[in-house]
């Protein structure tokens, strides 16, 4: 079941009754690190980004757009790290690939499962994980081409099979399937290692179908340009900066209202606010607490916010020194003020968090409760550890999630308040940082760092799979029994038997603290008027579903 959706008068007015707390977010980090709120300097100002990502608002590197009535630009806080659909982890990086790529199957804004490429699936043999697709006979690639089975095929194995291309990131996301292969005209059969209980749920929000002979021409250059089934075709595209995409014209689908899609990004939420109340964006994303009333003030924009699909924590390694340490590790969760810093900082868009599973995901347990504030439990916890005095280093992205660096100083700063540990934050730029999480090189990630997570099919397992499967591409806990739960869950075929042991997964997981739990994100926007458009608790901002007043 999805989530409670917020909806946008509610939402709207919460967050500007809130707003004034922009203020105090920056007093609480300030003062939690020991700086002077006081002093421009010390406060958490987002013009000291470092980041790289900046749309560039120069005319001269503009995209033309041909239509300004019927061309819509988006601004997000980060740009599209790859065009290569199968290999990247990132929710912006999708949002652009996404105007152009389809997959097997779809969602709608609430998260229930619709026809994508696919207009019929089944299970052929569940025990032995066997399921059938069967595909739409009118889709044509951009460049002209029909989209057959063995694209499909190919598709799938490219994710699943590292002898396939690539070695992909995203191979957990379709966790368990081994094989696909062509059947008659118009369907293909995907094979699983035994009971695959998420296949059809996971296909839902992952895997774009690409065109095997397309992808093999390209090459390296794969990542470069875009070939895909979608509404929008790419026109126009400057690595880093900008893609515009226009009407694909033989589309399968529903004809789009929107003409033209340009996509940029700009890493400083002041930058993106600016771009939105002069005209120059429609809409731009996580418009923090103080730069909302300028947003509804201006006539011509509004705000809208959703609980989104994202939880937001630090991961803390167990395989290095002080985090190998279970009490260590659940004393930095008492360190922390959780409450107060959603309060303060996200303004009340956030929901404290003590499990990996969200609220309203399958293998949510309702039991858990987030870590209470308790300070001196964690000093407690700290010398029993055997690590007193350890000095720390908390590793945290800015401008890619709501609040995200003020959270951060405040988290250290809290840690950093306990008299036998020190901890120091190190910002980092969001490419960067997603880069050694992403190399499937444990010994590589920070120690301990700041990270948030999607998962768009409302199942506990690809949260905890991901993050706590052996030999994944962001596993950061090494744990044998939580091994043979994740075994145990994705073996069951028994759906009320399956969501117990996810239940217990994440009981276990609240007790061995392997992160420093937060919060679930809610998603901002600011928003032109001219744009009728509902949020997607996805993350998923798609041209196709925008209408134009």
């Amino acid at each position: 079941m999805a989530p409670e959706r917020r909806g946008r008068a509610v939402g709207r007015r919460t967050y500007l009754r809130f707003a004034g707390a922009a203020t105090a977010s920056a007093m609480l980090a300030g003062c939690l690190d020991g700086e002077d709120p006081d002093d421009p300097d010390d406060v958490a100002d987002d013009d000291a980004d470092p980041d790289t990502d900046d749309a560039d608002t120069d005319d001269d590197d503009d995209p033309d757009t041909e239509d300004d009535d019927a061309s819509v630009t988006i601004t997000q806080g980060q740009f599209a790290s790859t065009l290569d659909p199968q290999d990247h982890r990132e929710t912006p990086t999708d949002n652009v690939i996404l105007q152009a790529y389809e997959g097997l199957l779809d969602r709608e804004p609430d998260g229930t499962i619709r026809e994508g490429l696919a207009t019929d699936w089944e299970y052929i043999d569940e025990q032995e994980g066997q399921v059938r697709f069967e595909f739409r006979e009118d889709v044509t690639f951009h460049n002209g081409d029909e989209m057959t089975m063995d694209d499909v095929a190919f598709s799938i194995l490219r994710v699943v099979d590292p002898d396939v291309g690539i070695v992909s990131p995203q191979a957990d996301q379709l966790a368990g399937v081994v094989d696909a292969e062509p059947d008659g005209e118009n369907a293909v059969v995907v094979t699983s290692d035994g009971v695959n209980p998420m296949v059809f749920g996971n296909f839902a929000s992952y895997c774009q179908v690409m065109q095997e002979s397309w992808v093999e021409e390209a090459g390296d250059e794969v990542g470069q340009d875009i070939n895909g089934t979608g509404p929008y075709r790419l026109e126009e595209f400057t690595e880093d900066e900008f893609a515009r995409f226009v009407v694909y014209d033989d589309y399968w689908g529903d004809e789009v209202e929107v003409e033209e899609v340009v996509y940029d990004a700009a890493s400083e939420s002041s930058t993106r606010v600016n771009s939105l109340l002069a005209g120059e964006s429609d809409v731009v994303e996580s418009v923090p607490p103080q730069d909302a009333p300028r947003v509804e003030d201006e006539d011509g924009t509004r705000i809208e916010a959703v609980p989104s699909t994202r939880v937001l924590f630090m991961p803390m390694r167990n395989n290095v020194e002080p985090f190998d340490s279970l009490e260590f590790r659940q004393a930095m969760n008492y360190a922390i003020d959780l409450e107060t810093i959603i309060d303060e900082i996200l303004a009340g868009f956030g929901d404290p968090t003590g499990q990996p599973t969200l609220e309203g995901y399958v293998g949510y347990n309702e039991e858990i409760e987030p870590y209470p504030y308790d300070p001196d439990t964690a000093e407690e916890l700290v010398e029993e550890s055997g690590y007193s005095d350890a000095e720390i280093e908390l590793h945290a992205p800015a401008g890619r999630y709501l609040g995200d660096i003020e959270i951060a100083q405040a988290v250290s700063g809290y840690i950093d308040d306990l008299p036998n540990v020190s901890c120091e934050l190190e910002q980092r730029e969001f490419g960067s940082l997603a880069d050694e999480i992403l190399d499937g090189d444990l010994d590589t990630s920070p120690e301990f760092f700041m990270i948030g997570w999607g998962n768009t099919t409302f199942d506990a397992s690809q949260t905890i799979i991901p993050w706590f499967g052996e030999g994944t591409a962001t596993q950061a806990f090494v744990d044998e029994e939580v091994y043979g739960l994740i075994d145990e869950a994705q073996n069951e075929a028994d759906e009320e038997t399956r969501e117990e042991t996810l239940r217990e997964t994440n009981e276990y997981l609240n007790e061995q603290a392997p992160w420093v739990f937060l919060n679930r994100q809610y998603s901002v926007y600011g928003i032109s008027d001219r744009l009728d458009w509902e949020a997607r608790q996805d993350e998923h901002i798609l041209a196709k579903e925008m209408g134009l007043q």
